[in-house]
């Protein structure tokens, strides 16, 4: 009923992160009978199949046809109650999850996935933003961010660093592995998440040290610092910049020799106004960068104007498409964030916060989970097929419905069912012996 690409279904995803994690030691002590194996594809599990709890989850978890599944398609041996998920993943620090989003990627690679999204010379986008995730007047951990507050009150809260593949043209973003954003990188949102884009990028680059990408965020990143660390990486960028924030570049741009175009496409007129060699600062007057002016106007009125600076070369040839590429930034809020947050992913609900690292494992398995699932909408037909009959919300509700009333040999095997249950009905009746 649709074609499957091995590697690139759930069923080959989630083997080659079964497999990767197979016997995998992650601290000293191992006195648990729930493996780590067992803990963390139970964690992915739940993200999965969209969970809107743990407490759903150790309710459910012991029905025969949903343990029978998790142990078939997830192949979890012992199925961990929420109290032993919580205290196994809280010692399990997030880092040790980063190389399962490395290996996926890898089989991008190989498969030729991302040879769509290949844009400006043949370089991968990669958008950078942070969000809030999670936020309480009294639970917190350790690794909490703190707000004290004027009336003396506190609020902890944990943020993550979002880094996507992202296209202009393509709704599907690739998510790559997030950055926590934890309390020891500072005590405002801005140092925090600075901080966090360090370790991001440079990881990045030591994951990945080949990849041509070009970074592209909003104004937050366009300062000497985080400018030169992505120069040092050989990242080149399209980061936006706002006058209220770089008063002497927007005062040097206005009295210097700019090439100012217009295009008219689709009745939207588009003004370009390209100024090269320009210092970033009078702090770092040396430091040159070009910068990008773009004003949109539409036909019922609409303005918009947007402003980035690179290093890369402007010129009338490449500027529509640079520009096109500093507006894909904003795929990370549009396909990402609101989709973790309002499309089943449940994203900035507490699945259990820890002393530790609890809260930040959840969200690297929901990101892996987000991740699976994009791969499958960009590589398996018979998964593209039931996302056209269904919205997100729906799809999840009849997965969590199917995946608990029958037995399934393969995620394919309930695809299609899913797709077509008249054609191919879901197999009711007594659990195969096994």
């Amino acid at each position: 009923m649709g074609y499957v690409r091995k590697h690139l279904s759930a069923d080959g995803l989630l083997e080659i992160v079964w497999h990767y994690l197979l016997n995998k030691k992650f601290s000293e002590s191992e006195k648990s009978k729930f493996s780590w194996q067992d803990c963390i594809m139970s964690g992915l599990a739940i993200f999965g199949l969209k969970f809107p709890s743990l407490l759903q989850f150790e309710n459910e978890k012991d029905e025969p046809f949903i343990a029978r599944n998790l142990r078939k398609l997830y192949r979890i041996k012992n199925i961990p109650s929420d109290t032993c998920l919580r205290e196994r993943l809280d010692k399990l620090s997030p880092n040790k999850l980063r190389p399962l989003f490395k290996i996926v990627f890898a089989h991008l690679q190989r498969g030729k996935v991302l040879d769509g999204y290949k844009y400006l010379n043949g370089h991968l986008l990669v958008s950078i933003d942070g969000t809030g995730q999670y936020e309480s007047e009294k639970v917190c951990c350790k690794n909490c961010c703190i707000k004290k507050h004027q009336d003396g009150s506190v609020t902890y809260y944990h943020h993550m660093l979002g880094a996507v593949v992202v296209h202009p043209e393509k709704k599907i973003v690739i998510p790559l592995a997030p950055e926590p954003i934890v309390r020891s990188d500072g005590n405002t949102k801005n140092d925090c998440e600075r901080n966090a884009a360090k370790r991001l990028l440079v990881d990045l680059r030591r994951e990945h040290p080949h990849l041509k990408a070009i970074i592209v965020e909003d104004g937050l990143g366009s300062n000497y610092p985080h400018l030169s660390l992505l120069d040092s990486l050989e990242l080149p960028y399209i980061i936006g910049v706002k006058e209220g924030d770089h008063a002497f570049l927007f005062d040097w741009i206005k009295n210097a020799k700019a090439k100012e175009h217009t295009i008219i496409r689709d009745k939207i007129i588009h003004k370009f106004r390209l100024v090269s060699d320009v210092p970033l600062s009078d702090e770092h007057f040396d430091y040159r960068v070009n910068v990008l002016e773009y004003w949109e106007e539409k036909g019922n009125g609409k303005k918009q104007h947007f402003s980035w600076v690179t290093k890369m070369p402007i010129d009338e040839q490449n500027m529509f498409a640079i520009m096109r590429a500093g507006r894909a930034r904003w795929r990370i809020e549009n396909e990402t964030f609101n989709t973790l947050k309002n499309q089943g992913y449940n994203f900035e609900h507490n699945y259990g916060h820890g002393n530790e690292y609890l809260c930040s494992v959840m969200t690297m398995l929901m990101l892996l989970a987000f991740l699976i699932d994009q791969i499958q909408e960009l590589c398996c037909s018979l998964y593209k097929k039931v996302r056209q009959k269904f919205i997100k919300m729906k799809l999840f509700e009849r997965m969590r419905v199917f995946f608990s009333c029958a037995a399934w040999a393969n995620w394919q095997d309930m695809y299609e069912s899913i797709l077509d249950p008249v054609t191919k009905p879901p197999p009711f009746g007594l659990l195969p012996q096994e």
